[in-house]
């Protein structure tokens, strides 16, 4: 893991919640963290070392508060982990702060960029990042993307869950809204798949001025693709025959009770985000509001659920 192209990202949590950041920090990498937790140190090492005579400088420690240490590849996009681990941490509830290591802010910022490549999504798409000339569509889709500070890069599991369970649905008669749009990756594609109409909405700014972008980009602005900053309900009006929220558990939970107003009859609610352990409590909230899970995606722990309302 040495080079600068790799990020150190260290999220400090309370001892007593490092399960529940650890358990979020896993999804944000595929092969592993390290975690520094002296809570229990002297127990630890009599059960693992057998030992009771422990380092003066580990028992100087801090026992209140866990270090977690996430090593991003050049691969991935580190702005969008921080993004989604900030997203994540506060929508469990767990205290948390944040900091980055090795690398300069325009370096993690813009690095990344180097290794992210083309890639193919579902049947018909193919996500270009636009700094990316040479390639071949293959016949497919091209989605040009942008995605900035924004969560939604096509390259986590959750988002390429949605696209590829929204692919078969969207048909020219589509209106689609989509709920904490990020990126706007989600929007795109519907529109680039033939869906008449797309809305996004985001209470970050910045997700808002990215997904415009994304849109123009794309070849699609108002009145075809419009994007709007703030809240679903204070926001959004008319009814959607396809809805998508790419968010978190607690959100979709949030969230829920208010779609039955937004979504046509037979349309269909695809949310993602979410962690499998957390799937109980959205499909509970799910059944509780009217709605059947008509499919299920899973991939690396996540749960992506797509449903409608059958009463």
């Amino acid at each position: 893991m040495a080079g600068e192209s790799w990020t150190e990202i260290r999220v400090l949590v309370p001892s007593e919640r490092i399960d529940d950041a650890g358990a979020i920090a896993n999804m944000t990498v595929p092969y592993g963290i390290y975690i520094e937790d002296y809570s229990d140190l002297e127990q630890q090492a009599l059960e693992i070392a057998h030992i009771d005579l422990i380092d003066e400088d580990l028992l100087k420690k801090d026992r209140s508060r866990a270090v977690i240490h996430i090593y991003i590849s050049p691969e991935e996009n580190p702005a969008e982990a921080v993004s989604f681990l900030k997203e994540r941490l506060e929508a469990e509830g767990v205290a948390y702060s944040l900091e980055l290591a090795a690398c300069a802010n325009e370096d993690w910022q813009n690095n990344w960029k180097k290794y992210f490549r083309p890639a193919k999504v579902g049947e018909k798409l193919l996500i270009r990042p636009v700094w990316i000339d040479d390639y071949d569509a293959e016949g497919r889709r091209v989605l040009n993307l942008e995605p900035g500070l924004a969560f939604g890069s096509g390259t986590h599991e959750t988002t390429r869950l949605v696209m590829e369970t929204l692919e078969p649905l969207v048909t020219e008669e589509t209106e689609v809204l989509d709920v904490g749009c990020g990126s706007g990756i989600l929007s795109v594609a519907a529109l680039l798949l033939g869906a008449k109409r797309a809305v996004g909405v985001d209470i970050d700014k910045l997700a808002v001025k990215a997904a415009r972008e994304n849109g123009e980009r794309n070849g699609f602005a108002e009145p075809l693709y419009t994007v709007f900053e703030g809240n679903l309900t204070d926001r959004v009006s008319g009814r959607y025959s396809l809805i998508t929220a790419n968010i978190v558990a607690d959100a979709i939970i949030m969230l829920t009770p208010a779609i039955p107003a937004f979504l046509e009859p037979g349309g269909r609610y695809i949310v993602s985000g979410i962690i499998d352990t957390r799937e109980d409590d959205v499909a509970r909230c799910l059944a509780e509001n009217g709605f059947t899970v008509f499919e299920r995606r899973e991939k690396n722990g996540w749960i992506c659920l797509c449903c409608g309302i059958t009463r």
